[in-house]
């Protein structure tokens, strides 16, 4: 199956946390990049029935655009995909998250983290994120090899987090390692689910150039941490 996470956000731009904030879409880069990966995906001329994606506007956006470029593919939404329910945190600036004392546990020992209550948002534990997120892949990988058969594919449009949580799982690697991963807006991730065991055959591929491999200049947040939620991607530095 592959995995692509939405295209840049009006959110990743500003260095905003969104989460489950209503009303965040691609911006103009967001809606090219969303085309492209589509573009790229029908080129291939894989298999590809079926697009499954998170409720979220960003998402939903990537993924119609990923399915205007395909023939015949059905769209469909899995709440289980959805980004994860950060509370207090979300709508909240990265540069400012970074001095909250959770910041390091969510650095350095995720499998511990709850993120903070909220009136407005529900919040959730990073490993409640891995396992929801992992049980939609699972039980959507099931219906559709019995619906279509097992040599099909299909393309799962989800978020930063959730997608590198479950390429953790599908290395064998803890969820407290999921942080050395990185994914970047409409970047393509593959596994292939076997009967033994997972295989990663591709990861954060973006296609193009390698600009994305030049080093950041450090600011704030910049500190060899992780950016909670995912980033902006390499084109878009967010200053502190």
């Amino acid at each position: 199956m592959i995995f692509v996470r939405h295209a840049r956000s009006s959110a990743n731009t500003a260095g905003v946390l969104a989460g489950w904030m209503p009303g965040v879409f691609l911006d103009a880069t967001g809606e090219k990049q969303a085309e492209a990966v589509g573009a790229r995906l029908a080129a291939t001329r894989l298999p590809i029935v079926e697009v499954v994606t998170s409720p979220l506007d960003r998402c939903v956006q990537t993924a119609d655009r990923i399915v205007a470029a395909l023939e015949g593919v059905d769209r469909s939404v899995s709440n289980g995909l959805g980004e994860c329910h950060y509370g207090s945190w979300t709508g909240r600036p990265i540069s400012e998250l970074a001095k909250d004392e959770l910041w390091n546990d969510v650095q350095r020992r995720p499998s511990l983290v709850r993120f903070p209550d909220s009136a407005t948002y529900r919040a959730e534990s990073l490993l409640e994120m891995q396992a929801r997120a992992l049980q939609a892949v699972r039980e959507t990988d099931e219906r559709i090899a019995g619906e279509h058969g097992p040599d099909v594919v299909w393309v799962a449009v989800s978020h930063g987090d959730v997608i590198k949580s479950v390429l953790a799982d599908a290395a064998g690697a803890h969820l407290d390692d999921f942080q050395r991963l990185h994914v970047d807006p409409a970047s393509v991730s593959v596994v292939r689910y076997a009967d033994d065991r997972p295989f990663v055959l591709r990861l954060n591929d973006v296609g193009g150039d390698l600009d994305g491999i030049r080093p950041a200049q450090p600011d704030a947040v910049d500190r060899g941490d992780a950016v909670v939620g995912g980033g902006a991607g390499p084109s878009v530095r967010v200053e502190p």
